[in-house]
């Protein structure tokens, strides 16, 4: 079992970077939408105030990477943008277009939406980040 432990611990640690940062970005979604903010603009404004956290932390905590360059920060930038403004999204809308004509609640609509969204950009980031903007951490 520790050796399969510290096979993945990186995995481990993304998600409990991952779990933080969701946690931060849904918390911070639900309130501007609860405000009156539409679901899109309220997802690149929560979204984007958990970037600065989710970069530090994994790079600092995830990826053990202390190298400091330009090009991870923009990569790492390229990649979580595209996920969170374009991929997010249109899964999100996505979606509510396909829930539009039940008689869930959009805010129960707009949860599944963020979920799925959730889990393909975890997968799209993780495996992107590990091989453009870490790559040669100490893990």
């Amino acid at each position: 079992m520790e050796k399969l432990l510290k096979k993945h611990a990186d995995k481990i640690r993304f998600a409990i970077v991952g779990g933080a940062n969701t946690t931060i970005d849904f918390t911070i979604l639900f309130i501007l939408v609860s405000l009156g903010l539409s679901a899109t603009i309220s997802n690149l404004i929560s979204t984007s105030l958990a970037l600065g956290f989710s970069f530090y932390a994994n790079k600092k905590f995830t990826f053990k990477n202390n190298t400091t360059n330009k090009s991870q920060l923009i990569y790492f930038l390229i990649i979580t943008l595209f996920s969170l403004w374009v991929i997010q999204p249109l899964i999100i809308n996505g979606v509510k277009l396909l829930l539009s004509q039940s008689a869930i609640n959009s805010y129960v609509i707009l949860f599944v939406g963020k979920i799925i969204a959730t889990v393909a950009t975890l997968i799209w980031n993780y495996l992107l980040y590990r091989k453009f903007v870490f790559k040669g951490s100490d893990q």
